[in-house]
């Protein structure tokens, strides 16, 4: 494995972490007030690692609702990642099976933005650098969420701090990230808006999967930009 191309993406996770860290520390106070103790939290993290998905599930366990409502619910939270994969696969084919089980594992929403936006650049998606971005999220995520479970209750929300906008901030410099791309506009706008639709309807996490939809059904629906200089007469 290279050790360069592991550093290089362990540091460009960096932000990515800086950003999420409250919020590992969020899910770990949360889940210990819902009764978990702080392992259990951390296994959580460990084995789900899926932010959103993560306090959708301990909502739901606190609720004592069937188990199959809660697996549906984390699945639809969840449904981008199909996508996700599908459209990583061209970048990291020439990994080993293990390799891609792995690389799976770890995908999150930065980690698909930050690979995709890389494989298009031109430069290779290596595994040590995936594994090195990916790392440096998934181990300090299950630490956090350890430390939240533990001394979760004295920071309390991290609105009140005002960290809480950290994260969106970094999401919406990754979504400007594909600015360039044609229809990049009009596809953000639907899907901006049937999301704070979706928001008041049905409420939260719910939105993100159906403003997600949205988008991709417009996007799929639109003819593709011809580029300058490539148009054909007919």
């Amino acid at each position: 494995m290279s050790r360069s191309e592991f550093a290089q993406g362990a540091l460009k996770a960096l932000p990515v972490i800086i950003s999420a860290g409250p919020f590992a520390v969020l899910f770990g106070a949360v889940a210990v007030a819902n009764g978990q103790t702080v392992a259990e939290a951390a296994l959580m993290s460990a084995t789900v690692y899926a932010g959103a998905s993560q306090l959708v599930g301990i909502e739901l366990f606190g609720q004592n609702v069937p188990m199959w409502v809660v697996v549906l619910s984390i699945l639809a939270v969840n449904f981008r990642h199909i996508l996700y994969s599908a459209a990583l696969t061209p970048f990291i084919d020439h990994y080993t099976f293990p390799q891609k089980m792995l690389s799976f594992f770890l995908l999150t929403d930065p980690q698909f933005a930050e690979a995709i936006a890389r494989g298009e650049s031109g430069r290779a998606v290596s595994f040590p650098w995936y594994f090195g971005f990916g790392a440096m999220i998934y181990v300090p995520w299950v630490s956090m969420s350890a430390v939240g479970g533990a001394l979760g209750s004295v920071m309390g929300n991290p609105a009140d701090w005002g960290i809480d906008v950290l994260l969106p901030i970094y999401f919406l410099g990754l979504v400007l990230g594909f600015r360039k791309r044609g229809n990049f506009l009009m596809i953000v706008t639907v899907s901006a808006v049937v999301s704070v639709i979706a928001q008041h309807l049905i409420g939260a996490p719910w939105h993100i999967s159906v403003g997600a939809l949205a988008g991709i059904l417009l996007a799929a629906v639109l003819p593709l930009p011809v580029a300058a200089g490539k148009e054909t007469a007919l």
